[in-house]
């Protein structure tokens, strides 16, 4: 079980395009139908593009613009995103479970937090790593990465992952020692 984010943005924004074209079409339709003058001037258009010349700088720049729009939709419609839902070690049942990005982090962060000296945690969770900062009051901070990183495998341990991230610990010290 991974389930991966929507492709929410780029689906918006094609179909935003593609609406928009579908109007300005059917509107100059609807108004050659009845005979008023039109939105665009299909002649000054035409005549306009006929006297562009493919050396030009204007049919370059659309041309790089619309192949580097093509190639930002065609990436994010291939390549997968941050899992949305974290795949948890199956034991002896046949179900499927998952924790959210979030709570796995939050429940980490309340480890981290728990540890005696700390005095705050910041955690993001990657593919293959879970990086810490621990804030600390400690003049010396002797031990207590080790502390910390004793009670982030503890709770990995119990929330049991499928594939266990790496951790990387960085205590920040408000006081320096002198």
């Amino acid at each position: 079980m991974k389930r991966r984010p929507r492709r929410g943005a780029p689906a918006v924004l094609t179909a935003i395009a593609l609406l928009a074209a579908c109007v300005l079409v059917a509107t100059a339709a609807v108004q050659a139908i009845l005979g008023e003058p039109a939105l665009i001037d299909y002649r000054a258009a035409a005549d306009s593009l006929r006297a562009t010349r493919w050396n030009d700088v204007g049919p370059l720049v659309v041309g790089c613009a619309a192949v580097v729009l093509g190639l930002v939709l065609l990436l994010a419609a291939v390549l997968p995103g941050k899992p949305t839902v974290l795949p948890l070690r199956d034991g002896e049942t046949a179900f499927e479970s998952g924790a959210s990005r979030r709570s796995y982090r939050s429940t980490l962060r309340a480890a981290a937090s728990a540890v005696d000296g700390v005095s705050g945690a910041a955690l993001s969770v990657g593919r293959r790593r879970v990086s810490t900062v621990v804030r600390t009051e400690r003049t010396t901070t002797d031990g207590l990465a080790d502390a910390v990183r004793a009670s982030l495998d503890h709770r990995l341990d119990q929330i049991a992952p499928e594939d266990r991230p790496e951790l990387k610990i960085k205590i920040k010290a408000a006081r320096s020692e002198s």
